[in-house]
């Protein structure tokens, strides 16, 4: 019992952490871009902004998950805390475009770099793969509470204090993740092993297990990139409503989070290869379905279903590639994840266009939805752990 609960409040404590340095991002990401408009500024200069809360990710992911192996959780926060205090706080200083983007940097970067240390922390906790299961079940929920906090608190401070009070206080926020992770308990380092020198990403890459989890990481993050942003436009193409399409984008957003809600309960009885097969598979017959309807009732449960399908996966992710990667280099294998899942953010949508372009936006949900079944395969190869 006393080690349950030293668990749990050791998850807390790494949930608060992640929650207050992402709501500050999220609150940015929200306010700058609205800024920038009000300042006569372009929507492309806009859509650049936005680009800059993404792009550290491309360059920082992996020297982050390398420097989070080195030296665990608590300088690597205490540093992206500093980053995120500096990016809000320039932004109330100086609210002018430049500064926006620095803060978007800043932001964008130190959230990540977080999310990898708190990931790396979270799976030290977990004395089996059970526990591994769900506190990465309990630690995918972090997001949704920050992208709610973040941007629903800047939202009131703008309209009753105006933009510097909003940027102030959400200066504030990250110091809030110092002091829980203050009070975290600094886990042992693994140290590297006697060996040849490692070659890097290459020998990760060199893992077959690996290969197929950031394969199957690639293609349900673009799943979930078709959703966020062919969606409006499948919407606009049905005649509905911004209002309809907003509901609709909403419902996928909540079941998501009850998903994960639910699978730390459940984790005993789960097995990754098989979460992963299932949602894979019924993300793409929901794909081929999605393009069929025009209710926005229908649409609403499509959504819903796929909420649930895409919201179960990363945990299960995440708790397989911990289990195959070696202890000492778990933090680089985070950084890997996140690098493949940045390349998708920037190359997807550019597809997606194409694709769109050439054939419609129905043919978008079609085509990802067939590579998505064809990539099915990739998931029962992970029944063998090693």
């Amino acid at each position: 019992m006393n080690s349950t609960i030293r668990l749990n409040r050791s998850l807390a404590r790494a949930i608060a952490v992640q929650v207050c340095i992402h709501a500050c991002m999220s609150a940015i990401r929200m306010a700058a871009p609205l800024l920038a408009l009000r300042q006569g500024h372009s929507p492309a200069a806009v859509g650049v902004l936005l680009a800059l809360f993404s792009l550290p990710q491309a360059f920082l992911s992996l020297p982050a998950g390398r420097y989070a192996d080195r030296h665990s959780l608590k300088r690597p926060v205490v540093i992206c805390v500093g980053f995120s205090v500096f990016g809000a706080a320039l932004a109330a200083l100086w609210p002018v475009f430049p500064a926006l983007c620095i803060a978007a940097l800043a932001s964008g970067g130190a959230t990540a770099a977080a999310l990898i240390a708190v990931q790396r922390q979270v799976s030290r906790m977990a004395s089996n793969t059970t526990e591994l299961r769900q506190v990465f079940s309990w630690l995918a929920i972090a997001p949704s509470i920050a992208n709610f906090i973040g941007p629903f608190a800047a939202g009131l401070l703008i309209d009753h204090a105006g933009f510097r009070c909003a940027f102030a206080v959400m200066a504030v926020l990250p110091l809030a993740s110092w002091y829980w992770v203050r009070h975290t308990p600094e886990l042992a380092r693994q140290d590297r092993p006697a060996g040849p020198a490692s070659k890097g990403v290459w020998d990760l890459l060199a893992l077959p297990q690996m290969r197929r989890l950031l394969l199957i990481n690639w293609l349900l993050a673009s799943c979930w990139d078709v959703h966020t942003f062919v969606l409006p436009m499948l919407g606009h193409e049905r005649g509905l409503s911004a209002s309809a399409i907003g509901t609709i984008l909403g419902v996928f957003a909540v079941a998501t989070t009850l998903v994960r809600l639910a699978m730390p309960m459940i984790a005993a009885r789960l097995r990754e290869w098989a979460v992963i097969a299932v949602a894979l598979g019924s993300t793409a017959v929901l794909f081929g379905v999605y393009p069929l309807l025009h209710s926005p009732l229908a649409m609403g449960f499509c959504s819903l279903l796929l909420g649930f399908s895409l919201g179960s996966v990363q945990p299960m992710i995440l708790s397989s590639m911990h289990q195959i990667t070696p202890e000492h280099r778990q933090g680089e294998a985070m950084g890997l994840r996140m690098l493949s899942l940045t390349a998708s953010g920037i190359v997807m949508p550019m597809l997606f266009g194409a694709t769109g372009a050439f054939g419609g936006v129905a043919s978008v949900f079609w085509a990802v939805g067939a590579v998505v079944a064809g990539g099915t395969h990739a998931a029962w190869g992970l029944k063998a752990k090693k």
